[in-house]
């Protein structure tokens, strides 16, 4: 399979992130045998519940989730009603504020963007290596 693409999961509560690992888990399981490393499966849903969480926290409240894997790269895209770009800032070390996840998702991906959406929010994207 060269191109597999699906709108994998959308919400607007915490619940919607556990959806969302729960949507790319059988997303990585529909791609079959050898679909991603087993170490990249792991990074994948990691990626997918920093950035759904992201969305959820600080993009409007709402998110769509696409993934779309391509023959050496699997994308994660995140669409949220928010223009504001993420942004790197310092992590909480007391455990109340966050911090974390933008860094984490950018060290962990190949590459990542955002891109505004025409009818207002935007798309933030992740490639992970498959």
């Amino acid at each position: 399979m060269d191109t597999m693409s699906i709108r994998a999961a959308a919400g607007r509560s915490a619940s919607s992130i556990a959806d969302a690992r729960d949507a790319a888990r059988a997303f990585l399981k529909a791609l079959g045998r050898p679909g991603i490393a087993p170490g990249a499966a792991d990074t994948l849903v990691l990626v997918v519940s920093e950035l759904v969480t992201n969305a959820l926290r600080h993009g409007g409240g709402t998110f769509t989730l696409h993934l779309t894997a391509h023959p050496e790269t699997i994308e994660v895209a995140v669409d949220d009603t928010s223009p504001q770009k993420p942004r790197t800032r310092a992590p909480d070390l007391r455990g109340t504020g966050g911090g974390f996840g933008w860094p984490m998702i950018n060290r962990l991906a190949r590459a990542t963007a955002v891109t505004p959406l025409a009818a207002g929010g935007k798309t933030v994207s992740a490639v992970l290596a498959r």
